[in-house]
This record gives C-alpha cells, sequence and structure tokens, in this order.
C-alpha cells in the first residue's frame, strides 16, 4: 500500500515538473493572452523571468513578452528521454521482483538483492536520482532574449544576466531604431 502511494506521489512530481518546466510556472496561453499587441519580446529562460516582465510591461505596455525553456542540445534531451523510460521500467522491474540479469545469463549484483529486500528505499533512490540526472541534462542556464526574432541578450555569450537597467537601455535603444526604421522610405531597385 505505502508503494503504491509512493508511485501515485511520484507520478504527480512527474506531471508537476514537467507543467512547470513550461515557463517556469507560468502558464503559457495566460501570458499569450495578456500581450497580445504590439512587438515581441522574447525571453528564453529557466528563471526571474515575472520580475523582468512586470518592470517591462510597466515600461513598455505595448510590447508582447512570451518566455519559454531554452532547449539544450539534441544529445541531452535524448539521455534525459532515455534516463525516464529507464527509471520507470527499473522501478517496474524492483516492484515486480524480476530479475533482469537472469535473462542474460549474468549473477544479480548485491545492490539488485539489495533493491529487493527494501523495495520501497530502491525505488526511492532510483527515482529521485535519475531525476537530478535528467534534470541536469536538461539545465542549460540560459537567459536569451529577443525582440522580434533579433538576439538582444545573450547570457550564454556574455556569461551574465543584465540587469534592469542594462535591459531597460537595450530596449530603449533597440524601440528607437526600430521606430526610426519604420520611418525611413523604401526604394525599390
Amino acid at each position: 500500500m505505502r508503494l503504491l502511494l509512493f508511485l501515485l506521489v511520484a507520478a504527480a512530481a512527474v506531471v508537476r515538473s514537467e507543467a512547470s518546466a513550461n515557463l517556469g510556472g507560468v502558464p503559457s496561453k495566460r501570458l499569450k493572452m495578456q500581450y497580445a499587441t504590439g512587438p515581441l519580446l522574447k525571453f528564453q529562460i529557466w528563471r526571474v523571468f515575472e520580475e523582468y516582465m512586470r518592470v517591462i510591461s510597466q515600461r513598455y505596455p505595448d510590447i508582447r513578452i512570451e518566455g519559454e525553456n531554452y532547449l539544450p542540445q539534441p544529445i541531452y534531451r535524448h539521455i534525459a528521454s532515455f534516463l525516464s523510460v529507464f527509471k520507470l521500467v527499473l522501478i517496474g522491474l524492483i516492484i515486480v521482483g524480476k530479475d533482469p540479469f537472469a535473462f542474460f545469463g549474468m549473477q544479480a549484483p548485491s545492490i539488485w538483492q539489495w533493491g529487493q529486500e527494501n523495495k520501497v528505499y530502491a525505488c526511492m533512490m532510483v527515482f529521485f536520482l535519475s531525476n537530478m540526472i535528467e534534470n541536469q541534462c536538461m539545465s542549460t542556464g540560459a537567459f536569451e532574449i529577443t525582440l522580434n526574432d533579433v538576439p538582444v541578450w545573450s547570457k550564454l555569450e556574455s556569461g551574465h544576466l543584465p540587469s534592469m537597467q542594462q535591459l531597460v537601455q537595450i530596449l530603449d535603444n533597440e524601440m528607437k531604431l526600430n521606430v526610426h526604421m519604420d520611418s525611413v522610405p523604401h526604394h525599390r531597385s
């Protein structure tokens, strides 16, 4: 019974972490509906989105602000996906008590025997260690900002987050440049 309760809690945690991975807990539909006009300022981040969003939306009410997670390299995404499936298969094998080593004609290691004697602890250990590695694979440390798909700031290139003052200055310059470019007549050659 405790094992079933643990698995339900673990499944809920996975669903919750996947849902909160969408903008660090900020629902994307609400953001897209709330900011539907003007230039598009896109943040590709993991945290601090809400603080920047609040200040920028007050200063520039016409800018639509969207946030999304910056995806890691494909190899890391594949490793995380594999670990996610492997974790569930391993937990299932521990619960059922099947020895996968016998399938290959090998003797089960002592850690497998310990896992069969301590199923709850073994399942918890597999779950949390796998999640830790999956999160490490999916973490990029990125804070990428674009304005109408033009890069404005990159933490990956600069190595640090912009201060609020730096970001406001950059946006002021970009907005002035966009207004100036819109007022210049376009000539066809």
